[in-house]
């Protein structure tokens, strides 16, 4: 009597069905089959890496909370409130764009010539009100 030699990787065979079963496990399986091609299809609802579900620095965010909690309180409520206000800033606008938007806002604040021209930039107007836009959605979320 030879023994039975094991299944090679990736081949293993699946028991037969019973006659009155096997109809239902085809449907099953069709329906995980369809259902698997369906999401292929869709493709991913969420960011899939560390790094797109979180582009802003700690020390952004920290910045954010600080700034916002001098603004609105030192208490508990309020560090739950500015921290899920720039959580969704963040799942709103891109850090990069957060970025520039900040420096448009802070550069504006000085005077001069320069700053005249930038204030009346479109693309400064524009980065500056994507900003504005995610703050408002942010205050209606979390406050």
């Amino acid at each position: 009597m030879t023994p039975a030699r094991p299944a090679a990787h990736g081949a293993a065979r699946q028991a037969p069905c019973p006659p009155d079963v096997a109809p239902a496990v085809r449907g099953a399986r069709r329906l995980a089959a369809a259902l698997a091609a369906l999401a292929a299809l869709a493709g991913p609802a969420l960011p899939q890496g560390p790094a797109e579900l979180n582009d802003y620095p700690t020390e952004t965010r920290a910045d954010y909370v600080f700034a916002c909690m001098a603004a609105n309180g030192q208490t508990r409520d309020m560090l739950r409130r500015c921290s899920c206000s720039v959580d969704v800033i963040a799942s709103i606008l891109p850090f990069d764009r957060y970025e520039e938007a900040e420096t448009v806002l802070s550069v504006t604040q000085m005077g001069g010539e320069r700053v005249g021209a930038l204030r009346n930039s479109a693309e400064a107007k524009g980065v500056v009100a994507d900003l504005r836009r995610a703050q408002a959605e942010a205050e209606i979320r979390c406050f």
